[in-house]
């Protein structure tokens, strides 16, 4: 399989920020990072990113893991489609299952085994493909029975069970 789309990565560690880079290079088109999470909504806005590693701390001496959540549930609100990867070096139990509730895909605790991050990102990457839309879905449904009715709209709302206009304004939609 070939590589993967975008990865947005972020943590405030320039280290770990390098390190990160070296290993995912092989398994990622590309890699962005950025050192603060307060320019995550804007880069999101500009790039296509398919994936984002998130750091749970980023002001010194604070490692709750609030941070991290905090932007979790900000970029699940405006990016509900991109799966979040949280990244810590104080990992406790109950900071995981918190981040799994609030919508992280993952938890990977600091340090990592490079082959164990490598796996666990790729199963998040092949877990979205797989993924289909609901309006995905319905527009395949719609095309299917429009076809079967050979490209009468009215047979085709029957079968569908819905009107005529709805199907009118779901087609308007799908183009």
């Amino acid at each position: 399989m070939g590589k993967h789309g975008t990865i947005l990565v972020v943590d405030d560690n320039a280290a770990i920020l390098t390190a990160l880079r070296y290993c995912l290079e092989g398994t990622f088109e590309r890699i962005i990072t950025l050192d603060r999470p307060d320019d995550i909504l804007k880069t999101m806005a500009q790039e296509r990113i398919d994936l984002v590693l998130l750091d749970m701390n980023y002001t010194l001496g604070v490692n709750s893991g609030q941070e991290g959540l905090l932007w979790l549930r900000t970029i699940r609100k405006h990016h509900a489609e991109v799966p979040v990867v949280l990244l810590t070096a104080y990992a406790e139990v109950s900071l995981a299952v918190r981040g799994l509730k609030s919508g992280a895909a993952d938890f990977i605790t600091k340090p990592w085994d490079n082959d164990d991050l490598v796996r666990k990102l790729k199963d998040v990457m092949e877990l979205q493909e797989e993924i289909v839309t609901l309006d995905e879905l319905e527009g395949d449904h719609i095309r299917r029975a429009i076809d079967r009715c050979h490209g009468n709209l009215s047979k085709a709302s029957e079968m569908l069970g819905i009107t005529r206009q709805t199907l009118y304004n779901k087609m308007k939609r799908l183009n």
